[in-house]
């Protein structure tokens, strides 16, 4: 499986950064190569982005359920491949620190499976951690706009 994780620290407090990460419409376009999402229902939505896994380019659409909403500190999820055999899950966690300062991490973790797994899984390790970044790096962006 291949994992990625970013902190930051951001000058908003946790409460901000709960406000916008509790909101899916927020920050669902900003995973990069996003094309779309639809809501399903308040724990379910469909996200199409284009991956760039170097040699392959792919248009990727995934089901991410929400397992939990744990005010105002952790979201967590679990990610389902609909047109590629990707299974993963992810989080994002809110901690203060300091007194109007948040640290935000995020987590995602995707495994590929069925007959091209070993390549998939191969390009894998080094896009889940720059994905990872990326997403990580727009979302503080947005929250540093929106304070």
């Amino acid at each position: 499986m291949s994992e990625g994780m970013h902190s930051i620290i951001l000058p908003v407090s946790i409460e901000n950064v709960w406000g916008f990460v509790s909101v899916i419409d927020r920050w669902a376009p900003l995973v990069p190569g996003y094309i779309n999402h639809e809501m399903m229902d308040d724990e379910t939505l469909i996200w199409e982005f284009k991956g760039d896994l170097g040699l392959m380019k792919k248009k990727i659409k995934l089901e991410v359920n929400i397992l939990e909403w744990n005010e105002p500190d952790k979201v967590t999820f679990k990610l389902k491949g609909l047109n590629e055999k990707f299974d993963g899950y992810g989080y994002f966690l809110a901690e203060k620190y300091g007194m109007a300062e948040t640290k935000m991490t995020g987590c995602l973790a995707i495994v590929a499976k069925g007959a091209k797994a070993p390549i998939a899984n191969a390009l894998l390790k080094t896009y889940v951690p720059q994905m990872t970044i990326e997403f990580s790096e727009a979302i503080a962006q947005n929250l540093l706009l929106h304070k």
